[in-house]
């Protein structure tokens, strides 16, 4: 090592404490104290709720997409099911505004018609709530949904018509629902069951004279191919076989 170096690494050697000014040390000092003091007077934090904006509009989340609606449409409603769990703070869903609810689940699935995500989230999700007016507004949703592309949406309608049957109590409401995938559906592969699920009502309902006559519909349009099947729901709503 030269001579410059060593003498480099001499003077750039740690100096003992008892070197530093004793000006300097005492304000070390009281800076120390004041930072502690002023952390132990701040007020703990306080969690805040965040509220539910409305949505941007279809076009400016197009936009947004920058191509590929699909991917934004199911990003969307992951931030959206999320939403409730806020730092600090878990919001029942019956805190949210459903107004605006709908209104991103409209905007998430006019991104994607084909996907079924935002209409089986209103009714397997939002509409377990205890408030029965944003129970039926989750409904109405899912109803308009199903309208709109009844082939594509037909599964969270099946959900629909139970909330209505068994929750709401409403066999009104239940039975325009069950008549609707009857009449909308027109998919030959769909589950028997599914359009069975008007007879069932009606059944509930006492109109078992019209359970009987759809029943018979449904024989000789084919919507039941399996004897044993039809056998069942004669048995059900007490219609004799025949010989």
């Amino acid at each position: 090592m030269s001579i410059s170096a060593f003498a480099w690494v001499e003077s750039n050697r740690e100096r003992p404490v008892s070197d530093v000014p004793l000006a300097i040390l005492l304000t070390l000092i009281l800076a120390i104290i004041l930072q502690v003091a002023w952390h132990q007077q701040r007020p703990e934090p306080i969690a805040s709720e965040s509220k539910l904006q409305k949505p941007p509009k279809s076009e400016v989340l197009l936009i947004a997409s920058m191509g590929d609606a699909v991917a934004l449409s199911k990003l969307l409603m992951l931030w959206l099911q999320a939403f409730d769990h806020q730092p600090g703070l878990s919001i029942p869903f019956s805190k949210l505004d459903y107004a605006k609810v709908i209104a991103w689940l409209d905007e998430i699935a006019v991104l994607d018609p084909r996907s079924q995500y935002p209409y089986l989230a209103a009714a397997r999700v939002y509409a377990k709530v205890p408030d029965d007016t944003k129970k039926r507004m989750m409904l109405d949703f899912v109803h308009r949904g199903f309208l709109r592309n009844p082939e594509v949406q037909w599964p969270a309608m099946t959900h629909v018509v139970f909330i209505a049957k068994h929750r709401l109590r409403d066999l009104a409401l239940a039975l325009q629902y069950a008549r609707d995938i009857r009449e909308h559906v027109k998919n030959p592969d769909i589950f028997s069951w599914v359009r069975q699920m008007e007879l069932f009502v009606l059944e509930d309902m006492g109109e078992v004279e019209s359970a009987r006559v759809l029943l018979g519909a449904f024989l000789e349009s084919g919507v039941i191919k399996d004897q044993r099947e039809f056998e069942f729901l004669q048995d059900r709503l007490g219609v004799p076989h025949q010989e």
